[in-house]
């Protein structure tokens, strides 16, 4: 056991060629050595992970080297490689900041630089998380980084590249390291996994690429965890369970409960997530990827932007083909909402739950109470048959009553069949199958039922009237009394009322552009669901506008004004002032 050595240190990089994800800096400092135009010193950035100090080193060997190939690779060979490989080099120096952050620190560096190289050209000083230096440290250091002496060069390596002083900035030449990505880290690690004698599958590489976040150094780490777990025979079960990571099987049927508006589905999916002990937070932003994936999945030539297997690839490519683009958009809008609020909620398992609810109603209008009665009755209506879920038929809600006569005509309880016979009635079928959507769902008629060909027009008449949607609006400003802003805004709105494609559009005005935006992209799908109950009818439509600026009534703004307005417009308050000589300016 005692000869166990991690994989992050044994699959190292000794070499430019065996750097991974950096092949633009890698390319770069070879050429400059190749060239002859080695700086004095270098400052390497970027997340942790990525082969920062790695590339050091091999700078550092490179340069040092007696015979390097063809293509400035290191002979491994030399007594300069031989010794770096043992650990006993003496012209590199590795320096820790976080450690060593003083002045005396830096005093000592500085008479160490003063000493040539025993072996080798270049006495090279690496010096790790370089920003942990005190601010006297920097201030001493800025003179022998800028004329250092000739043999020594300085490599300098951090995480946290903003807080570095911009004096030493501009005496270095600056590296800016990328994230690795997850391409990169899967045929690294598959080909580890092949020297070890390790069998794993796609699906699992790319869980442990994915948890990685971009660092080849935590994906070693987190193989190494899952081999101890699972052995030499690593299968995807058993990585998510291992890594505690969420299992992409519930996107996929969340989604399908959404597209079949089966909200009762998706909240107990939800409960199931958090008994297995789930971040809940983290499982809204997996839903957002997964949504954003789907999108990408379904349009062509975004291909390169799936980070996914084969296998996955099919599967998302066939959701995302039963979905709309616009309701994506409308679900990733739901989604990045509820995790922006998810930490001021009072009851965040509430606040998800509720998105999840919006995102099974996203392709509906819901049946509002008032009008619940028309479909246990029978009665004939186009809003109540577009607007009513498939999903309540399959939890117990009262079916539509209706069957067909003889030529197609529909008829309601205590109607009799041409026969004298009462009719028979039979509940919608409810078709089933992933790959449905409720989108195509409403917009097929059901096969039991046949409308009469009057639908239409008996749909135009029963639109409520100008002045009865003028006075639910009313109820309608009462009903946000918690939010003192927009109650104001919408009882003080101008209302407009037309008629478009079979529905009832009705404008009211909001004062400047920012409050129209603010209510389109926040609560428009809100108001017009309460609206809708309010008024019992389905097919109405709100479109905020700006009221024009002449239109608007004179802003108050100084004290004077406000204090004459609320005399005019309260004849106490103007007699109190007469009465006791107040100065009101």
């Amino acid at each position: 056991m005692s000869d166990y050595v991690v994989s992050a240190r044994k699959y190292r990089p000794d070499s430019f060629e065996s750097l991974i994800g950096q092949d633009n800096i890698a390319r770069t400092l070879k050429n400059s050595i190749q060239r002859g135009q080695l700086a004095h010193a270098y400052l390497f950035c970027g997340p942790r992970g990525v082969g920062k100090t790695s590339a050091a080193r091999i700078f550092a060997k490179t340069i040092n080297c007696a015979h390097p190939g063809p293509d400035l690779e290191p002979c491994g060979e030399c007594d300069s490689c031989r010794s770096f490989a043992e650990g006993r080099s003496y012209c590199i120096h590795e320096l820790d900041a976080a450690s060593n952050n003083g002045v005396e620190d830096i005093k000592n560096l500085m008479d160490q630089v003063q000493i040539p190289p025993q072996v080798g050209r270049y006495s090279v000083y690496i010096i790790d998380e370089v920003h942990m230096l005190s601010q006297s440290a920097f201030n001493a250091f800025l003179k022998t980084l800028e004329e250092p002496p000739a043999h020594a060069i300085f490599i300098l390596a951090t995480t946290e590249k903003h807080k570095i002083l911009p004096t030493i900035l501009s005496r270095c030449q600056t590296y800016d390291f990328n994230r690795i990505g997850v391409p990169d880290i899967v045929r690294n690690l598959r080909g580890i996994a092949g020297k070890e004698g390790v069998q794993v599958d796609d699906e699992s590489l790319h869980v442990i690429a994915h948890k990685a976040d971009g660092a080849m150094r935590d994906a070693l780490t987190l193989f190494d965890q899952t081999v101890a777990f699972c052995g030499t025979d690593i299968h995807y079960e058993d990585v998510i369970r291992n890594l505690g990571v969420l299992d992409y099987e519930y996107s996929f049927r969340l989604v399908d409960a959404f597209l079949s508006g089966d909200y009762a589905t998706a909240l107990l999916e939800f409960d199931e997530i958090l008994s297995k002990g789930f971040n809940a937070l983290h499982f809204v932003s997996a839903l957002s990827a997964h949504l954003r994936d789907l999108l990408v999945s379904r349009t062509g030539g975004l291909e390169a932007l799936l980070d996914l297997p084969d296998s996955l690839r099919v599967r998302y490519k066939e959701q995302g083909e039963r979905c709309s683009v616009k309701w994506l958009y409308d679900a990733l809008g739901v989604t990045t909402q509820c995790e922006a609020g998810y930490r001021l909620a009072t009851n965040p398992r509430l606040h998800i739950e509720f998105a999840l609810m919006k995102l099974a109603f996203l392709n509906q209008v819901p049946v509002d109470a008032a009008t619940a009665p028309q479909i246990r009755t029978g009665e004939s209506s186009p809003n109540i048959a577009q607007s009513a879920r498939p999903s309540q038929a399959g939890a117990g809600a009262p079916p539509v009553p209706a069957t067909t006569g003889g030529h197609g005509s529909s008829r309601v309880p205590g109607d009799s069949a041409a026969g004298g016979e009462p009719a028979v009635q039979k509940p919608p079928k409810r078709k089933t199958g992933s790959s449905l959507s409720l989108s195509a769902l409403m917009s097929e008629p059901e096969p039991d039922v046949v409308k009469p060909a009057a639908t239409q027009e008996e749909a135009a008449q029963q639109l409520p009237s100008d002045e009865v949607l003028a006075g639910k609006w009313k109820d309608l400003a009462a009903m946000y009394a918690s939010q003192p802003r927009l109650a104001n805004a919408l009882a003080n709105a101008q209302l407009s009322f037309r008629e478009e494609a079979g529905r009832k559009v009705v404008s009211f005005t909001v004062t400047n552009e920012a409050q129209k935006k603010w209510i389109e992209e926040r609560i428009l799908r809100d108001l017009e669901g309460k609206f809708a109950g309010l008024s019992g009818c389905g097919r109405i439509r709100l479109e905020p506008a700006v009221l024009p600026e002449e239109e608007q009534a004179p802003r108050i703004y100084m004290p004077t004004e406000k204090a004459e307005d609320l005399m005019s417009k309260n004849e106490e308050v103007r007699n109190l002032v007469v009465d006791l000589g107040l100065d009101i300016k």
